[in-house]
């Protein structure tokens, strides 16, 4: 029996699964992650460029490099590992996926119940009044004109995006994150180096996992299941696998 296999094995036993997803699912979209050596990320520290500091006490260095991240992402497409998840969550098995990622394709891949626990880059809002506006707004103001810091139509206050930077708070949708993992039994795991706090602990808190990921995680030695490999066509062969034994 081949893992894709046993991973669909695991899949149609479990009562409730949950998805963890990080930057290695979104790669193959043309996003790179972090820790990649190539693009704007050779040339800057991400940690700064997109940090609370940077945006509120030097909002240049912000808008010429932590802004040009999010802008980037709005004409990305979902690849065949998010399609892959929105089937599973279509077919009832998948109930929920917790993501550290920002740049919306789990849910232009039709899933429904996403954990957004860094935020999205679909609005942003005013810090003053908190008036919500759609990124594309917020990008005209910046790239067309030339407006840094874009400010609030409503009030004049500065517009921030609607994304966990280094430095902020986590979300609520954190605390929701939490509470699904706290009520599942399997964890398919991502694309995620599984190392960034607080999203690490998660697959801590479920019986069984499955990691689907290139590199090595902390938590390799304790998964049913490791797959060092792309995301889509993992997602995708442990897919058809669970439609093979659905009609057996």
């Amino acid at each position: 029996m081949s893992l894709y296999q046993e991973a669909a094995d695991l899949i149609l036993s479990s009562k409730h699964m949950l998805a963890l997803t990080g930057a290695g699912i979104s790669t193959e979209s043309g996003i790179p992650d972090f820790r990649s050596n190539t693009g704007y990320y050779s040339k800057m520290d991400p940690m700064a460029a997109l940090s609370r500091d940077t945006l509120l006490n030097n909002p240049r260095q912000f808008y010429r490099e932590g802004f040009v991240i999010l802008k980037d992402l709005q004409d990305k497409k979902p690849n065949e590992g998010h399609y892959a998840l929105a089937q599973l969550e279509d077919l009832g098995y998948l109930k929920g996926i917790v993501t550290q990622n920002i740049d919306n394709l789990h849910t232009r891949a039709g899933s429904k119940t996403v954990y957004e626990v860094h935020g999205h880059t679909r609005t942003v809002h005013c810090l003053k009044c908190g008036k919500t506006l759609p990124f594309e707004d917020y990008r005209k103001k910046v790239l067309v004109d030339q407006e840094i810091p874009p400010k609030c139509p409503s009030c004049g206050g500065d517009l921030r995006p609607d994304v966990v930077m280094f430095g902020d708070m986590m979300p609520p949708a954190f605390e929701a994150a939490f509470a699904a993992a706290q009520n599942s039994d399997l964890m398919l795991v991502c694309g995620s180096s599984l190392v960034v706090a607080p999203v690490s602990y998660l697959p801590g808190m479920v019986k069984k996992l499955i990691i689907i990921n290139k590199e090595e995680t902390p938590y390799d030695y304790k998964a049913d299941i490791v797959l060092h490999e792309a995301i889509g066509p993992a997602l995708t062969k442990i897919v058809e696998a669970v439609n093979e034994k659905r009609s057996s």
